[in-house]
């Protein structure tokens, strides 16, 4: 195995042991879901040959969504798709008339990234190649090339904000021929929907209307189709934490937010939005609550309704809903292999556990929270990297006596509160 940079091998370990996902490094602990992510390859190569598509991704706390999503992303990013991704919060939602769509919509395109910016920022960028593309072109054919910028656009002025998209790329191509920095800052804010009023948008750009709470998905219909001029192959929007739609306590609220969800699926299904894809994360009472989660909408119900004939280990992946399954026990065998060579360095020779300990680790997981620690690998993976932390910084301690709860509560014939308070004392160890 190669040497793993203490960078790479930091941001991995910091970000497993706080509970949350990886930004880099991802490959080097990935392993199972070979069939959810061959269904999302499918998605991928549809929107590359200009289609659309649509998927919500559910699976339990800890379960993996958010991990899934990412490594979603990446592979998009590899294959010239642009991405946009945000995780819901009461401050973001899909619809609303306070300013959490708008504010959606800008934490989206913050996060717009490319293969070559792929922790994002990309939007200038995008905008540039765009500008250099058609500056080329009236170069090649002696005009102006503000009039070649106005022939491209020419098919997004049938969407809405279509003609007022087209006037601010054409004053950034302006501001990029003037050298006039402002011009180009005010029309990178409008596009990142900065601006909150009509007027100041119109002093600065000359446009009539705002990026807003009431369109904000055309303007992602839009983009879509902009950087496909600008040379990529579609736009995928990855959201995360969609859970929190679910805990809208207002009843309209929530209809609303799933109405602007219906609205996209239909689209997407029709292939009317082309080279835009959705992907969606969120915990299955999201999704399957009758009361408050999608299935409470009739028209999602039956769009989202699950195969009646995958049953009894039988699985369909080409429908809209993908629930991530739970790893298997080989699999979490793997990952664990993984994160210790992680923690080394890649190096055999600073592993800090020998081969025996991982399934010991795995049989104290077991009888510590049964079979949920398939279910949800954040918690196992957490106690795992705080079990490699425990043994790096007390040199010569026994990784059997930490783990060693296990035996004693066999040992008394599997007493619950014993078992509870030798994991008080294994977590006694816990940094």
């Amino acid at each position: 195995m190669s040497t793993i940079r203490a960078k790479d091998r930091d941001a991995v370990i910091q970000s497993l042991r706080a509970g949350v996902v990886p930004r880099l490094g991802q490959h080097l602990i990935q392993v199972g879901r070979s069939a959810e992510l061959d269904s999302l390859l499918k998605d991928i190569d549809r929107l590359v040959d200009g289609g659309s598509s649509f998927r919500v991704v559910i699976g339990e706390y800890g379960a993996g969504k958010t991990f899934f999503l990412n490594l979603v992303r990446g592979i998009a990013v590899e294959r010239k798709l642009v991405t946009l991704h945000a995780d819901l919060n009461p401050d973001r939602r899909l619809h609303a008339s306070g300013g959490q769509a708008r504010s959606l919509y800008a934490e989206l395109v913050k996060n717009m990234a490319t293969r070559t910016k792929p922790d994002g920022g990309a939007l200038p960028g995008i905008v540039e190649k765009f500008i250099a593309q058609a500056k080329s072109e009236a170069k090649a054919k002696g005009v102006d090339s503000e009039e070649v910028i106005r022939q491209y656009l020419t098919e997004l002025t049938e969407m809405v904000n279509g003609y007022d998209f087209a006037d601010v790329i054409a004053a950034y191509c302006r501001g990029f021929e003037q050298g006039n920095e402002q011009l180009k800052a005010d029309a990178i804010r409008w596009l990142r929907g900065e601006f909150t009023t009509r007027t100041d948008a119109r002093a600065a750009l000359g446009v009539r209307a705002i990026i807003d709470d009431t369109n904000v998905y055309d303007q992602l219909k839009l983009l879509a189709r902009f950087v496909r001029l600008a040379g990529y192959c579609g736009l995928m929007v990855c959201l995360d934490e969609l859970v929190n739609l679910y805990k809208l306590a207002n009843t309209q609220a929530r209809n609303s937010n799933y109405e602007q969800i219906l609205r996209i699926l239909n689209d997407s299904l029709q292939g009317s939005s082309e080279g835009l894809g959705f992907v969606l994360g969120g915990t299955p009472e999201f999704l399957m609550d009758t009361r408050r989660g999608l299935y409470s909408y009739p028209a999602l119900q039956s769009r989202l309704a699950e195969n009646s004939f995958a049953r009894t280990g039988l699985v369909d992946l080409s429908g809209p809903v993908i629930r991530l399954n739970s790893l298997t026990p080989e699999d979490f065998y793997v990952l664990l292999q993984k994160l210790r060579n992680v923690y080394g360095y890649g190096d055999p020779q600073q592993y800090l556990l020998p081969d025996e300990a991982i399934p010991a680790f795995m049989a104290h997981c077991n009888q510590r929270l049964g079979e949920a620690y398939f279910r949800t690998p954040r918690t196992t993976i957490t106690a795992f990297i705080n079990l490699l932390a425990v043994l790096e910084q007390n040199p010569g301690t026994d990784w059997e006596t930490l783990l060693g709860a296990v035996e004693l509560a066999k040992d008394h014939g599997g007493d619950q509160d014993f078992a509870v308070e030798a994991d008080d004392e294994l977590a006694s160890f816990k940094l």
